[in-house]
């Protein structure tokens, strides 16, 4: 029990950072970023990639800096060649797949065998076993969350806020949302190849398709921690609501492949289940509310 209460955990730190990056694309900038799939995989294949080549930790750095230029090439099809925004993650993502078999030697997998990660390193720095996973992943993932709250809180964040919120007001008075959008977009993929970084040095592997269906589960996760914390219009709250979803999301899994409920064939299908029940929510609370004063009303 102590082992899937700890790969929960652990695994709802790394991708809680996803969570991060879809808060400040989808409800930051409100553009539907599609990067997302292609990008986690290109962090993946970069940390992992690297850290075969005996440099884990400068794997990260090279992670992150991908992920920053896969959204800039994104945020520029929007802002200078016009492209829908949803258009323009589709293009990028598309390319991805073959960028990401360039990175692992048009190999559709890397694996790491005896060779050093950064959570190997980390357990050497404080020997607590695998629970040095948990305490490397959950330090990122705050770290992540503190400085994306102090960056929202800086005159650039709020310009980026305002963006989101009204761009041609933005524009009216001069700033360039442009620029915006363009910072907005690299920020927040370079947190979601961080992501794919963590989460392939932490499996020892890279696969190209293990970032299919990443910018669903990532959204499904933040609208399940918006349903618990509450207070969508509380940036903190909106920041913290990244990380208490994904947990939650990996725990409803573990349960299930625990209790074998359901036999393991039919995890995509539960995994379906779960994110359309999370990004129905808001509507179904919204109706069982009217629906209840009406009752009352009508008593």
């Amino acid at each position: 029990m102590a082992f899937i209460i700890q790969t929960a955990l652990t695994l709802g730190c790394i991708y809680s950072l996803v969570a991060l990056a879809l808060f400040l694309s989808y409800r930051v900038l409100d553009i539907a970023d599609l990067t997302t799939d292609g990008c986690f995989v290109l962090g993946m294949a970069v940390a992992v990639t690297a850290a075969i080549g005996g440099h884990p930790v400068l794997g990260l750095l090279l992670a992150v800096i991908a992920g920053g230029a896969a959204g800039f090439v994104t945020a520029f099809l929007q802002t200078r060649m016009g492209v829908p925004s949803i258009l323009a993650g589709i293009v990028t993502n598309t390319g991805l797949y073959t960028i990401n078999l360039m990175v692992m030697g048009f190999s559709s997998n890397a694996s790491l065998l005896k060779q050093a990660t950064v959570f190997t390193m980390f357990r050497e720095i404080v020997p607590l076993g695998t629970w040095s996973q948990l305490i490397l992943a959950a330090v990122t993932a705050l770290a992540a969350m503190a400085a994306v709250r102090w960056f929202l809180s800086t005159r650039l964040g709020l310009s980026i806020r305002a963006t989101g919120d009204n761009r041609e007001m933005v524009a009216a008075s001069s700033i360039n949302p442009r620029f915006t959008i363009t910072v907005g977009l690299v920020v927040a993929n370079c947190f979601t190849a961080l992501s794919g970084a963590l989460a392939g040095q932490l499996q020892k592997s890279a696969d190209i398709n293990s970032g299919t269906g990443i910018v669903v589960i990532g959204l499904a996760c933040l609208i399940i921690g918006e349903t618990v914390i509450g207070g969508r219009k509380s940036i903190t709250r909106n920041i913290a609501a990244c990380l208490a979803g994904n947990i939650i999301y990996r725990f409803i899994y573990a349960l299930i492949l625990q209790t074998r409920i359901l036999p393991i064939e039919c995890l995509k299908l539960m995994t379906a289940v779960i994110v359309a029940l999370a990004i129905a929510a808001p509507t179904l609370r919204d109706n069982a509310a009217v629906m209840n004063r009406a009752r009352r009303e009508l008593k």
